[in-house]
């Protein structure tokens, strides 16, 4: 099921890194790049991804970051929804660090039936279509590996990925709480979230306030495919297409064994 959705959403995102890779190596650098920052390559990456869709499935909804010109002319929510970050974690793009990626997602009556996370600056892609499993295709691999969690149990040994501090070497007190062995920073939640899926992280934690759909959309699909699971921050069941497309529940990725002990870490100390 959903082969034309994947072979689509694979297609758009390989046409957006192409494109990217070329806007990212023009780009000059923004050094103090700030966290809502929106750049030309944003709105180019989104319609690209966008077109490519709209010729496949004319009818589905659309619902992406940037308000750009295909998503204004289409149907904002659906039975069938297309979830999109056309770079997520601009400020890893503009600072030229690496860490952005392009994210598609497609829900099915609200479930996930498929995403795709690339990232076009080290050259990794990672997908999943529910019930296939997760898989990447990293560098020159032509053939797809498949992809599976960990089975670190203790969270005292796991590797936890989050978001970048805006004060380096300042812990939060859920990350205290957890005390894992290794803390891995990024920009981007799609690259965290395949971190889990892809077995180099354990644990991604996200507790703000508020995000959107595009921000982890495609990523939940990758871990619980690769094995994991996926909630809010309190254990909450995750739901897409909501009006504003708003998350207001955190999130928490892990590779399964570590769920009901890092819930139970979160909430003591809420």
């Amino acid at each position: 099921m959903h082969e034309r959705e994947l072979a689509v959403a694979l297609d758009a995102a390989a046409q957006a890194r192409d494109h990217l890779t070329g806007a990212y190596e023009r780009f000059e650098v923004v050094p103090d790049a700030p966290a809502e920052i929106s750049t030309e390559a944003d709105r180019q990456s989104q319609e690209i991804i966008l077109r490519a869709i709209r010729r496949a499935f004319p009818n589905d909804a659309l619902c992406a970051e940037e308000a750009t010109p295909t998503l204004r002319d289409a149907l904002q929510t659906g039975d069938r929804l297309w979830i999109v970050d056309p770079i997520d974690g601009t400020r890893g793009f503009a600072r030229k660090n690496g860490e952005f990626s392009v994210m598609i997602a497609f829900v099915e009556k609200g479930a996930i039936a498929v995403g795709v996370v690339a990232q076009p600056a080290v050259q990794r892609l990672t997908y999943a279509a529910l019930g296939q499993g997760c898989w990447r295709i990293d560098g020159a691999a032509r053939e797809p590996a498949r992809c599976r969690v960990t089975a670190v149990v203790q969270t005292t040994q796991a590797t936890l990925t989050q978001s970048r501090s805006r004060t380096p070497g300042r812990r939060s007190r859920w990350v205290d709480s957890l005390r894992p062995a290794r803390v891995v920073e990024s920009y981007s939640a799609g690259i965290k979230l395949a971190l889990v899926a892809r077995g180099e992280a354990d644990i991604y934690l996200n507790t703000y306030e508020a995000f959107h759909d595009w921000d982890i959309c495609a990523g939940q699909i990758l871990v619980t495919e690769a094995g994991g699971m996926v909630t809010g921050a309190a254990g909450e069941v995750l739901r897409y297409g909501l009006p504003g497309a708003w998350q207001k529940h955190g999130l928490l990725a892990t590779n399964g064994p570590l769920h009901p002990a890092c819930l139970r870490l979160i909430a003591d100390h809420a």
